[in-house]
């Protein structure tokens, strides 16, 4: 019925059903969900809540799947996608304003462009804006709490723009994120700067990453967040978990921090992979590592 009902509302092109969200995440493993819709306007998003609510139908909110797990058995439900159909980005002076689901590495890309410094930090990570606001994205010394100046918030059925000190940005997290709102779009204050100097910046940045980080297999970026007093790579390196695998998943070699997907990886290699590192690193530190990636589904 949802699907339908949708179909007066979305083109076929930006309505699927049964879609594989291995497609949609930077892990490459998700069982299907039942209905995905991809808004081009806050009006299509709001239409999407509302039809869902209307049918009693679950629905959740997705960017470019670059921090998400989705469990084997998919999400029931409605999957709205805040992707390309939704990024638009304008300058206005030294302030750029842009849709949630225009990747951060566009974003930096755009404001470099513009000849405005701020943003380079973000240029490798592999995320959209509405996800990086609200886990307030960072690297290098640098988080999108820096320069942000307001972001456009659906909060509790009502759509709002929350001034900087309102989105309460901390270590990856933020009101939106503890109080279940979705960000659809967010301004930014920057920097003039000459833009050969601010690309050279983000060439080094990524030059690092690239160094440091397994960036040539699936992953979903830091799978734990830093424990207080601990880095969370360097207490599963230190428990001789680097390149411990289960099915097609691993803790990378490269960087402890990561569990990269090696190939034919499941969620539940994943999951299951997860849950040894948790154990093992609480058995020999007494540290508990909690989870950066958002785990969905069934």
């Amino acid at each position: 019925m949802i699907y339908e009902m949708l179909q007066t509302v979305f083109p076929a092109q930006r309505l699927m059903q049964n879609e594989p969200m291995s497609r949609h995440t930077t892990f490459h493993v998700g069982g299907p969900a039942d209905c995905v819709a991809l808004p081009a306007s806050e009006e299509e998003l709001l239409c999407a809540i509302r039809i869902a609510e209307q049918c009693g139908v679950p629905w959740i909110i997705v960017g470019n799947g670059s921090n998400l797990l989705v469990r084997d058995g998919g999400i029931r439900g409605l999957v709205i996608l805040l992707g390309e159909t939704f990024a638009r980005m304008e300058r206005a002076e030294s302030e750029i304003s842009a849709q949630a689901g225009v990747s951060l590495a566009r974003l930096s890309a755009f404001a470099a462009n513009a000849g405005l410094a701020g943003l380079e930090f973000a240029s490798g990570i592999p995320g959209t804006l509405g996800g990086g606001v609200c886990m307030n994205a960072g690297a290098y010394g640098g988080q999108l709490s820096d320069a942000i100046v307001s972001a456009r918030v659906l909060l509790h059925g009502e759509l709002q723009t929350f001034p900087r000190e309102q989105l309460q940005m901390g270590y990856r997290t933020s009101l939106p994120l503890r109080e279940g709102g979705i960000v659809l779009g967010a301004r930014f204050a920057l920097t003039l700067d000459d833009t050969s100097a601010i690309q050279a910046r983000m060439h080094e940045l990524n030059a690092r990453r690239r160094d440091k980080q397994p960036l040539n297999f699936p992953s979903a970026g830091s799978t734990f967040k830093r424990p207080e007093g601990y880095f969370a790579a360097a207490l599963i390196d230190q428990a001789g978990l680097k390149g411990r695998s289960v099915g097609g998943a691993q803790v990378s070699e490269k960087h402890a921090g990561f569990i990269i997907n090696k190939g034919g990886a499941t969620a539940s290699d994943i999951l299951t992979l997860m849950d040894q590192v948790q154990a093992e690193v609480l058995r020999q530190f007494g540290v508990s590592l909690e989870p950066e990636v958002r785990i969905v589904g069934e």
